[in-house]
């Protein structure tokens, strides 16, 4: 009986939620979610346990699934300003709410989370949840509660409380409703009249420190950024520079630099990478799980502890391991460490004279960038392209026969280069080949699962190539001709600002970009001043979205 009456309720509030949501909850002046003046890109599903985590603690489990994300221009940070939610994903993101708020008002959770306690546990009680319910819509909608919405809010709870005689359960279906509103579950970069400059547009204060806070975080803003919003103190250039720093100065930029290299280089995507078992015994879900960790400890250790060059991630030899991972890359890890574990990772250098150097010869790239059941030298060679150097390969034509490429049985083709070789015998195909099979041959000394190799069916491998008529002889030397390659640098400025903007870079952009490669190159190729200097500039702050000029190519390119 409780039950279908808890369900009951939690229907009248959902219905109160959707009319609150639908309607216009932002000043008259503000424009519609399909104006392409103000786009709205929904949360990733990091950025949604982030933000649980930094509102209500690290306890609360979300207990759902999330929509797939879509990446666009090699960025789900890009995609996610053309996704929507579907139905199902929506019955999603309701139920994860209702769990979290169940926690967050729950007996174990509510004296902590909860700033005041109702005069009549089993009865409304309008203030107390109005404290709660605006306190906490601030930082989950990214800027105060209108007036309106707070009281819709308020009433939604004392509906629910009085109809279950509980003040925390309508609290709770209150607070699910907030979680499960568009204001929280996308960003909306909300604008208004620009006082300097008649008949334009600007980003409200709010929709700059969110901006920021998520660019640089990966995150919602902290009180403090957002009592800069309040105060007008972003409008001014002092005040931005003084928050950026801040901001970049914080521990919390560790997570805005893992969430877009994670991005850039696609690391989500080893979650779903499925190996033939047979072949690849030692590759496993832990391993990838693993694979996508040890990458980003290096770049984390790298780009934000060391403040490196970051064209050194393509030959570095430092790196962070477990013995799962150990045990597939064939070194000794001592655990010296305490009541170790298995899983515990330890700081390691391969040495010297080890084929291992550098990010290209991490399990997360030769194995994600490869065939289930074998390597993929043109694989690895387009993603060498298109997510390093932002170079765009074609793609193959119809009717492509690749039989002679898979059949790894042939006693003439032996090895990936013979097959590759005999393919390319086809014009149509070796135009594109040689954009990316030079360097991926560089790989073929590391299997599908990242195991390192020195024949292929009893043949001597050849790793010799060449990038751009720069002529190498292994990996390392791959590693280097990365480096020196000045694509290298102009791709990761240009995916940066990308990844900012939430946007393709547009012809109109190529200025600032350009002047942002300058600085990125006369500074060191330190990460963090790259982006700094983003997040200081104006164009990162432009309100109009505008769509990608046709012909228009990637600075660098």
């Amino acid at each position: 009986m409780r039950k279908a009456l808890r369900t009951g309720v939690f229907a009248k509030i959902a219905l109160a939620a959707t009319l609150l949501t639908t309607a216009p909850a932002f000043p008259a002046s503000a424009p519609s979610a399909e104006d392409p003046a103000a786009p709205m890109r929904r949360l990733t599903p990091e950025q949604y346990a982030n933000i649980i985590e930094e509102v209500f603690g690290n306890s609360i489990e979300l207990g759902g699934r999330f929509e797939p994300d879509m990446r666009v221009e090699h960025l789900n940070e890009v995609g996610a300003g053309k996704v929507s939610v579907s139905s199902s994903g929506m019955a999603q993101y309701n139920a994860m709410a209702r769990t979290v708020a169940e926690q967050v008002t729950g007996p174990d959770n509510r004296h902590l989370m909860i700033p005041c306690k109702p005069a009549n546990a089993k009865a409304p009680d309008d203030a107390c949840a109005k404290q709660f319910l605006a306190r906490t819509g601030r930082l989950l909608f990214r800027r105060p509660m209108t007036e309106r919405e707070v009281d819709l809010y308020v009433r939604a709870a004392n509906a629910a409380a009085t109809s279950t005689g509980d003040f925390y359960t309508g609290l709770s279906l209150s607070l699910s409703s907030v979680l499960s509103s568009p204001q929280f579950l996308f960003r909306q970069a909300t604008i208004e009249p620009d006082p300097d400059n008649k008949g334009d547009a600007r980003l409200d204060s709010f929709a700059k420190a969110t901006r920021l806070s998520f660019f640089l975080w990966n995150s919602m803003p902290d009180e403090e950024l957002l009592v800069a919003a309040e105060k007008g103190e972003l409008r001014s250039r002092r005040g931005l520079e003084r928050q950026v720093a801040r901001m970049i100065a914080s521990p919390r930029l560790e997570k805005g630099v893992r969430a877009f290299f994670a991005d850039m280089f696609q690391l989500d995507d080893l979650g779903s990478l499925a190996k033939d078992s047979t072949i690849f015994p030692k590759y496993d879900a832990v391993v990838a799980k693993n694979a996508r960790e040890q990458t980003l400890r290096t770049i984390v250790d790298l780009v934000v502890d060391q403040r490196g060059d970051y064209r050194d991630l393509f030959r570095t030899r430092k790196t962070y391991l477990t013995q799962a991972l150990a045990s597939l890359y064939q070194v000794k890890l001592i655990n010296d460490i305490p009541n170790g574990s298995p899983d515990m990772w330890q700081e390691f250098t391969f040495a010297p004279n080890d084929p291992r150097t550098g990010l290209l010869t991490h399990l997360s790239f030769v194995a994600l960038h490869s065939h289930p059941g074998r390597t993929s030298a043109t694989l690895r060679g387009k993603a060498l392209r298109e997510i390093v150097m932002c170079q765009k390969v074609p793609a193959p034509p119809d009717a492509v026969d690749f039989a002679v490429v898979q059949d790894t049985s042939n006693p003439v083709h032996r090895t990936a280069r013979d097959r590759l070789t005999a393919h390319q015998a086809n014009p149509v195909c070796a135009g594109c080949h040689k954009l990316t099979d030079p360097m991926g041959l560089a790989l073929e000394n590391f299997d599908g699962s990242g195991a390192f190799r020195t024949t292929e069916n009893g043949v001597d491998i050849d790793t010799t190539g060449q990038l751009d008529n720069v002529k190498f002889g292994n990996a390392a030397e791959l590693g280097q001709a990365v480096y020196n390659h000045p694509a290298t640098t102009s791709c990761l400025v240009n995916r940066l600002a990308a990844y900012g903007l939430g946007r393709p870079v547009v012809l109109s952009d190529r200025e600032w970009v350009g002047a942002l490669t300058k600085d990125f190159v006369a500074k060191g190729h330190v990460v963090p001043s790259l982006m700094q200097a983003i997040a200081t500039n104006p164009t990162f702050f432009q309100a109009e979205q505008r769509p990608p000029i046709a012909g228009a190519r990637e600075a660098g390119n």
